[in-house]
């Protein structure tokens, strides 16, 4: 596209699919295997399937693609592996919710049918996110795209599952689990959320005078299943009691009261109730002291123990039974609101109800401890370190991990048994059982249990393909600190696990923030403050999106984002295009060998000195992960230095022609071309067009990455700094005056040896004509060791804006006598709060500083 062709504004809606296409279609991010570059290999966390592109994604997926696009044009052969969950819980969800709109069950359609409805669903609604990603711009190996349910990652699962069984780290056990009562099944520690909710905190008096005992419990329901009262073995109070009986109220049992070193005798009346099927610690005492477990609540959290609360659901069951106690007389105490932690389900909401129940567990123990060697070690680094606290409080304290679910879609256990109690563990390779009364564990794999094995299944692992060989372990792992438990110590033990405890699946694990709304408030239906990214990049575009994302990227941080942000960064990519389109008019290009900086005025020597400095800079923020740093280091350089001050200066050499003219032409296109490769990770579109329009080039997303070619030219650099500071004074000089930026004033320099050759462009950038007949000084300004006189007769009405000053000048004194009394008065600082002190002192300190400038404007005011 000829400079004359290219649009006078930058439309992003007109540009970005057009030129992702062809992105794509090009073959650009496409990873070849075979290839002799060094690899460079990252996955995307793989969002569900049931997903929409959120503001985490964009933020996330914007700073993966810079990574991968910088690398691609440094010269590494890179796989952004992408790719989606099958998510069980949220994806069997979605299409039940369908078949009740058909006022039909998974349970009438039975589990193959009900499987071949969700497959269909995946296949025709499933997975929009893939396309926007697009829209985002994301470079990745569309080629290469996986599906945790597909057959290669689906073989991968039962070939780990099966060499953990048979490594005796896969076992079935009766524990403690978090059921979920609407979706039915258990749910591993981390897919729990707790917050705190209202309830009740009842005190319950069991058996009467010198034998009766207090108990007091948020969850009155569960004591239909006490089979205990466990007191402290060395509390004084009810040594006496230890090894008798007690009546359990309502239900005519009589339970025992044992001594156990877990009850903490300061707190409460040191007695506890013991329900060992419906209680974590409870389980725990139960199994030390061959309690009987009970269970009272079925799998909805509807009570199934025999009497006349038997039917009800749990939370109308517990004020049953408080009444009931109540009219016994054995309520002690009643709190009401009681406030507490409370789990509750990741997926739907509903409290969790701790349950005892048969499931799936890996031992994690020996896995967690090979995780956190590797990182103690240094064989893997967490950036930034701050977290690397976290991630050892987790990994050093896991417990056995519950990896059963109780759904139809997802990878089943690849477990039979037989009519005479058998079971044998399969693994892809094996045939199943076919006599008759054999039949498969019914029951699928925790999500993240398949999603653990992403950085190598997704590269065809177990085989060993010619993309596992290239590409893993992968590079870097770049994630939300939020995963480091649920996704990443998984990826971490998992991958550990299959190379004997000697290779991480990645050597880097880069932590980013939530972004939050631009007051620093999580996003939250709930609170109204969701933003779908969509609209912005409806609005703004889809490189200002991504700018103003990576403009709030700090590591390990959260990242405020606010549309202002986004609005601002579409200035930024409009003037980039404003810019390079006045470079391209003016001759600017990138053809021919760059001329010798010695033999280069000092604006030029100066503009590739400072570009030198940001290309080293640049490439150290980018190792970093310092995203916010790099795009205000782009930001500044690009807009301050590059578009407003040496395009300004290059107008003088365009003006008097010749060599210097030419040689303006080529930095500047050399300057151009290395600005737009440089910004070209963070905002794709709008440099892929400018960089082809300037170079010829094939495509920026292929073009070579800049590298500091260690000129430095520090007495340019200086005398460049020296006409900044003097044309900004005197455009502060003139701006406090009134006068327009754009209103020719005549003026008498006196420069400096330095300033001197810079006459002209000084002239020019400041509007300053020559002084001729009839000028005369109204006012002289010192700058360092140089004078500018000015006249400004013509310029402003003298005695209106004296009358204006003066009006400010007494407004600013009077603020600062109402302030400096009350700051003077001992019994005001007394009584007033903090703030409103800091305040009135913040006002004081303002008038101080309007009175300064007010009375130095008055000073160089024209004298009529």
């Amino acid at each position: 596209m000829a400079p004359s062709t290219l649009p006078t504004t930058f439309v992003p809606a007109v540009l970005e699919s057009e030129l992702y296409v062809r992105w794509v279609d090009a073959g650009y991010f496409h990873a070849d295997p075979a290839s002799d570059k060094p690899p460079y290999s990252i996955v995307i966390p793989p969002p569900n399937v049931t997903g929409r592109l959120h503001m985490g994604h964009a933020f996330e997926h914007t700073q993966i693609d810079a990574l991968t696009r910088r690398k691609r044009m440094q010269g590494y052969e890179v796989l952004w592996q992408p790719g989606m969950d099958h998510a069980g819980i949220a994806t069997q969800n979605v299409v039940e919710r369908e078949l009740a709109k058909e006022s039909l069950s998974r349970h009438d359609l039975g589990r193959d049918a009900f499987v071949e409805r969700v497959w269909a669903w995946k296949n025709s609604s499933g997975g929009q996110i893939s396309d926007q990603m697009r829209r985002l711009g994301d470079g990745v190996d569309w080629d290469r795209e996986r599906f945790t349910m597909d057959e290669g990652l689906s073989r991968a699962v039962q070939t780990i599952f099966k060499r953990l069984y048979d490594d005796g780290l896969i076992y079935r056990a009766e524990r403690i689990i978090n059921w979920c009562p609407r979706c039915l099944t258990a749910l591993s520690d981390i897919e729990v959320e707790y917050q705190d909710d209202e309830g009740e905190l009842v005190s319950i008096r069991y058996g009467d005078d010198t034998t009766a005992i207090v108990v007091a419990t948020t969850r009155a329901e569960t004591m239909l299943g006490d089979t205990a009262v466990a007191v402290h073995p060395d509390d004084e109070r009810y040594r006496h009691l230890v090894g008798t009986e007690i009546e359990l109220p309502l239900t005519g049992r009589r339970i025992p009261i044992v001594a156990d070193e877990h009850v903490d005798p300061e707190f409460g009346t040191g007695a506890v109730k013991v329900t060992p099927a419906h209680d974590p610690n409870d389980f725990e005492i139960g199994q030390r002291h061959s309690l009987p477990s009970l269970t009272v609540l079925d799998e909805r959290g509807v009570i199934t123990a025999h009497g006349p609360f038997q039917g009800l659901d749990r939370f109308e069951a517990r004020a049953a039974i408080v009444a009931a106690l109540r009219a016994e007389g054995r309520i002690v105490t009643e709190k009401r609101p009681y406030v507490h932690a409370v789990g509750h389900c990741s997926r739907c909401g509903t409290t969790i109800e701790p349950r005892q129940s048969l499931q799936w567990w890996v031992k994690v123990a020996p896995l967690a401890k090979m995780a956190g060697d590797a990182v103690r070690d240094g064989r893997v680094q967490i950036h930034p370190a701050s977290l690397e606290s976290r991630y050892f409080a987790w990994v050093d304290n896991l417990r056995d991990w519950c990896i059963s679910r109780q759904l139809w879609w997802g990878h089943r256990i690849p477990v039979w048994y037989g009519p005479n109690g058998e079971a044998v563990c399969l693994g892809p390779d094996d045939a199943a059982p076919t006599e008759p009364g054999w039949t498969q564990d019914p029951d699928v794999l925790d999500t993240w249990f398949s999603s653990g094995l992403w950085p190598f299944s997704s590269l065809g692992w177990p085989d060993k393909t010619d993309a596992l060989v290239k590409f893993y372990p992968n590079s870097v792992l770049f994630t939300g600190y939020d995963l480091l438990f649920f996704w990443i110590a998984r990826m971490m033990m998992f991958g550990l696990y299959l190379s004997d405890g000697q290779t991480a699946p990645f050597p880097v694990i880069a932590l980013h923030g939530m972004v939050r709304d631009k007051h620093g408030k999580k996003m939250s239906k709930s609170f109204g403050n969701v933003v779908d990214p969509i609209d912005w990049m409806d609005a703004y575009g889809t490189d200002a999106l991504r700018f103003a994302l990576a403009r709030a990227a700090n590591p390990g941080a959260d990242a405020p984002v606010g549309e202002e942000s986004v609005e601002g960064a579409r200035n930024f990519t409009t003037k980039i295009w404003n810019a390079t389109r006045f470079a391209l008019l003016n001759g600017a290009t990138t053809t021919g060998e760059l001329p010798d900086p010695q033999a280069l005025p000092a604006v030029d020597r100066w503009i590739l000195s400072r570009l030198n400095t940001v290309v080293a800079e640049a490439d150290a923020l980018f190792d970093d992960y310092q995203f916010a740093k790099l795009t205000d280091l782009l930001y500044h350089f690009a807009w301050d230095e590059v578009f407003d001050w040496y395009l300004e200066l290059t107008k003088t050499a365009f003006a008097q022609g010749g060599s210097a003219a030419d040689n303006s032409r080529r930095i500047l296109g050399h300057v151009l071309d290395t600005v737009l490769r440089l910004l070209h990770p963070i905002v794709p579109f709008v440099t892929e067009q400018l960089w082809t329009t300037l170079t010829g080039g094939e495509s920026v997303v292929v073009a070579t990455w800049p590298t500091d070619t260690g000129y430095r030219d520090p007495a340019a650099e200086a005398e460049i700094a020296e006409l900044q500071e003097f044309v900004t004074e005197v455009r502060r000089f003139r701006s406090d005056q009134g006068v327009r930026n754009t209103q020719p004033i005549p003026a008498q320099l006196e420069l400096t040896a330095v300033l001197g050759p810079h006459e002209a462009a000084i002239r020019q950038l400041l509007r300053l004509d020559v002084a001729g007949e009839g000028f005369q000084v109204t006012a002289t300004l010192p700058i360092g060791e140089a004078r500018i006189s000015v006249d400004l007769s013509q310029a402003i009405d003298v005695d209106a804006e004296r009358r204006r000053l003066e009006k400010d000048l007494a407004a600013a004194q009077k603020d600062l006598t109402s302030t400096s009394a009350k700051l003077g008065n001992d019994g005001f600082l007394a009584k007033a709060p903090a703030s409103v002190v800091d305040g009135i002192r913040d006002r004081k300190a303002k008038a101080e500083r309007d009175i300064e400038r007010i009375e130095s404007q008055l000073t160089v005011l024209p004298v009529k």
